[in-house]
């Protein structure tokens, strides 16, 4: 599934009044979509949560997601993860 269309499914549950998060690899992709909430991530495509076998790091990316769910207001949201 393309990236962009992600994005749209967001859109579209959000407007459902499911809400949901995500974490994107292609920023500039995300913002021109208006996904309604979305974590950016300095990895490579394929790699959402960072290099393999690091369930630390892996947590604290979906720790930050989820945390985007509790940003009050319409969106969209799009916050940078910081690896340090």
């Amino acid at each position: 599934m393309c990236h962009q269309t992600v994005g749209l499914i967001a859109g579209a549950l959000e407007r459902c009044g499911i809400a949901t998060t995500s974490v994107t690899m292609l920023k500039e992709v995300t913002v021109k979509v208006r996904t309604p909430r979305a974590l950016a991530v300095p990895y490579a495509l394929g790699y959402p949560l960072g290099k393999p076998g690091d369930p630390a790091l892996q947590t604290r990316i979906l720790r930050a997601a989820f945390a985007l769910l509790d940003v009050p207001g319409p969106g969209p949201v799009l916050a940078d993860f910081s690896a340090a």
